[in-house]
C-alpha cells in the first residue's frame, strides 16, 4: 500500500467509528462480510530465515567470560600472531637467499680473472643486476 491509499483507509475507518451508532444493520451486516472476505485474502506474514553466527575456538566450553578471559583474549589473536611470524620467516629467508646469491657472484668475479674493462661494461653490469635479483 502506498501512502495515499494508506490515508484513504484511515479516513475510512475514522468515518465509519464516529457514526457507527447509525449505520443501518444490514450495512453493517454487509460491512462485517467485507472485513471477513479481507482478512481472508490477506497476505500472511513470512518468517524470514535468520543466520547466527557464533565464534568457538577449542577450548571454549560456550561461555563468554569466566574466570579467564584473557585467554579467550590470547586465543582470538593467535592466528594473527602465527600470520605475522609466518611473513617475518618468509621475509628474513628471501632477505637470506639473496645475501647468499650476491655473495656467489663475488665469489665468482673474485675467483675469474677477467680485465678491468669487463667491469666498465654496461653489459656486463645488466648481466650482474638481472642475476643478482
Amino acid at each position: 500500500m502506498n501512502t495515499r491509499e494508506l490515508n484513504f483507509a484511515y479516513k475510512v475507518r475514522h468515518a465509519l467509528n464516529e457514526n457507527l451508532e447509525t449505520i443501518p444493520a444490514p450495512a453493517a451486516e454487509r460491512l462485517v462480510a467485507a472485513r471477513r472476505i479481507a482478512l481472508s485474502r490477506r497476505k500472511t506474514a513470512v518468517a524470514a530465515p535468520v543466520l547466527l553466527v557464533r565464534q568457538v575456538f577449542a577450548g571454549a566450553r560456550g561461555r563468554s567470560g569466566g574466570s579467564h578471559p584473557w585467554l579467550a583474549a590470547a586465543a582470538a589473536m593467535l592466528p594473527a600472531i602465527v600470520l605475522v611470524a609466518g611473513l617475518a620467516s618468509i621475509i628474513q629467508y628471501e632477505e637470506q637467499r639473496r645475501i647468499a646469491d650476491t655473495a656467489e657472484i663475488d665469489a665468482e668475479m673474485l675467483a675469474d680473472e677477467l680485465p678491468l674493462s669487463a667491469y666498465l661494461d654496461n653489459g656486463f653490469n645488466a648481466f650482474l643486476s638481472k642475476r643478482g635479483d
